[in-house]
């Protein structure tokens, strides 16, 4: 059953990518607005899920957990530097000329997720829902504004649609992968949930909360704290859901 529930839990993940569909038809403005609040929420929602989850199981293991939640900052920066992985949340935003690299590195990101929910599953179910919600909460802001980059680079809806789904589907595959090594390797789960802490802390406080520079106005700032709140708040009520 963990296997099916690694399988269900990715691929609902990838479909998020065909969430942009939805919101192409929206005025630029309205837009833009709607995916940096979404993004507000998704970084409480990440700080909220490493702090009150990841790390605490990662902690109680017998690994290194500093070491390996280091090493998951460390493997997301190199994948933005190297692969030109990165957040963009604004159809204005400077498309790389390397688009398709782009979207390799977007889908080395996903496979990372896929291993993530499996070393999660196999850890407890709980902690497999859990760290689903993590990925499905930062997928969503990420994958509208890809979208929108994306046929604001010349594809067509279909074709930006089709490229999203495919770099997203690896997340299945990193999940089945994980998955096989997980239950024959020692501590790997445990490290790779320790590395995943990393990896969401990195998003969290590099790639999403600049973001947040965007409002210049007391209300927008006092919008975008209580919805990093409720994100943290959320994710630690979800502590005491059995």
């Amino acid at each position: 059953m963990t296997l099916v529930y690694i399988i269900i839990s990715t691929i609902v993940i990838s479909l998020v990518s065909l969430v942009g569909i939805f919101f192409i038809s929206i005025r630029k403005e309205l837009l833009n607005k709607i995916i940096v609040e979404l993004v507000t929420f998704a970084t409480g929602v990440l700080l909220g899920g490493a702090i009150f989850h990841l790390l605490p199981e990662a902690f109680e293991s017998k690994i290194n957990a500093p070491l390996w939640i280091l090493m998951g900052i460390v493997a997301f920066f190199v994948l933005e530097k190297f692969l030109f992985w990165r957040h963009c949340h604004d159809e204005d935003c400077e498309v790389h000329p390397l688009r398709y690299l782009n979207l390799i590195g977007d889908g080395v990101h996903n496979f990372v997720d896929g291993t993530v929910v499996a070393a999660a599953f196999v850890a407890n179910i709980k902690l497999g829902i859990t760290i689903t919600i993590l990925s499905i909460a930062h997928e969503i802001p990420q994958e509208i504004g890809d979208f929108g980059i994306l046929v604001h680079s010349g594809l067509t809806k279909a074709k930006a649609l089709t490229y999203n789904l495919i770099c997203a589907m690896t997340c299945v595959m990193g999940g089945i992968i994980a998955y096989f090594f997980a239950t024959h390797i020692d501590n790997l789960t445990p490290i790779l949930i320790a590395f995943a802490g990393g990896n969401f802390l990195y998003m969290a406080l590099v790639d999403l909360l600049p973001e947040f520079r965007k409002s210049e106005t007391i209300k927008g700032a006092v919008i975008q704290f209580t919805l990093l709140c409720l994100g943290v708040i959320f994710m630690w009520l979800l502590k005491f859901v059995r």
